[in-house]
């Protein structure tokens, strides 16, 4: 069942009108101005049941966007976890299988594993790698701040600055230490290449006021590459707040206990408990430890919490 405060006003709609597309890969719509300029893609449902990017992508193919320069790729990903949607637990479609976000390494994709989001993370592969810039849409299941995320090579960090929205970022020396994301695929992992490769966290699953930042930012990083105008209505940038994460804590027995209630971005003092996972402790490596995307149900084998630190 879902939380009492759980509120769904953003729902899932039918894909099925945008399932050909035009690439001969299923879900996949690319726009060529015939212009030089770089190739973006705005990628949509890498986990099932982060409705925003939905919401951003059915705005550009509905409202026909069409890059004025270089071309434009809309994607749906996991569409399969995204049909599977169910009102009585909406947070389980998040994935069928194994989470589409952490299997982006050669290891995974050449392996002999098999699964929904396997076979799709395989057909999608030539999509990533035809992309200069990548924008990965994405949502948190408690409403917290939006927020970047991005491997921290300083490439990522100006556009992100320059966007300015969201203002709070997540930089990852390392990677995400449980996996490898769809913005660290190829050469967008490597730190000497010139390709942009962001998430956003655009708000809480099922809030309409998520899909509506999702259209911003997808439309914002969509004019910094000169794809489309600006829109004289954006606020201007906010001065960036920025958080190195220092460990992913993955759930290892499952009997998880925080210390205090939380839903992110709250903040520890060094040594101080955070959370408990069965016998073992979890407690702040620094002042000023702040925590990312605490786990709402613990899954052994899954993320429990981003330890962070200010870089401010």
């Amino acid at each position: 069942m879902p939380d009492a405060d759980t509120t769904l006003e953003l729902l899932p709609r039918d894909l099925a009108p945008y399932r050909a597309g035009n690439t001969g890969i299923p879900y996949v719509h690319r726009f060529d101005s015939g212009r030089p300029g770089p190739h973006v893609l705005v990628n949509a449902l890498t986990h099932g049941n982060e409705f925003c990017g939905m919401v951003a992508a059915t705005h550009l193919l509905d409202r026909e966007v069409r890059p004025l320069r270089g071309v434009l790729t809309v994607s749906f990903a996991n569409v399969e976890a995204y049909e599977s949607f169910a009102h009585e637990d909406p947070f389980a479609s998040r994935q069928l299988v194994h989470n589409m976000n952490r299997i982006w390494s050669p290891d995974w994709l050449d392996g002999g594993e098999d699964s929904p989001e396997l076979r799709r993370a395989r057909e999608l592969r030539p999509v990533l790698a035809a992309a200069d810039h990548i924008l990965d849409l994405h949502s948190t299941s408690q409403a917290v701040e939006p927020f970047w995320v991005y491997p921290a090579f300083e490439r990522n960090a100006r556009v992100a600055s320059a966007i300015g929205v969201p203002a709070i970022h997540l930089v990852m020396p390392d990677g995400l230490g449980t996996g490898t994301p769809v913005i660290q695929h190829g050469r967008h992992g490597d730190p000497h290449a010139d390709g942009i490769a962001l998430v956003a966290e655009c708000g809480q699953h099922f809030l309409q006021s998520t899909g509506d930042l999702a259209v911003e930012v997808a439309l914002r990083f969509l004019a910094h590459f000169g794809l489309v105008e600006p829109d004289p209505g954006w606020a201007p940038p906010a001065p960036a707040r920025r958080y190195q994460l220092l460990s992913t804590e993955v759930v290892r027995d499952g009997r998880v206990q925080f210390a205090r209630p939380v839903v992110g971005m709250e903040t520890f003092a060094r040594g101080e408990l955070i959370a408990t996972d069965g016998e073992r402790e979890i407690r702040s490596p620094c002042d000023g430890c702040t925590i990312f995307m605490p786990t709402r149900k613990a899954v052994v084998g899954r993320e429990l919490v981003y330890l962070t630190r200010p870089l401010n």
